[in-house]
């Protein structure tokens, strides 16, 4: 069985997105901020590759929490992440 968890943590968060070759990116909604994404490097168009100090600043002026899993179920690493609000 699989699990999730949930952080805040600026650490938290880069460790575990580049521990799976992940980086920072938005999508460009054409206004302040965007809507985050951590890119795997799959081809993806809109996605615009961004700091981590961006990235954290619109995190946290969008009261962001960081939703994930560590292993899928049969034990391999997962990539399974969502924004949520932290309420």
């Amino acid at each position: 069985m699989s699990s999730s968890n949930t952080t805040t943590s600026h650490d938290e968060i880069r460790k575990w997105a580049e521990a799976r070759d992940g980086h920072p990116a938005k999508v460009d909604t054409g206004g302040k901020g965007g809507i985050l994404r951590i890119d795997f490097g799959e081809p993806e168009d809109n996605l615009e590759e961004i700091s981590w100090d961006e990235f954290f600043q619109i995190f946290d002026e969008n009261k962001l929490a960081f939703l994930y899993q560590d292993q899928t179920s049969d034990g391999g690493k997962s990539r399974f992440n969502k924004f949520v609000n932290r309420d």
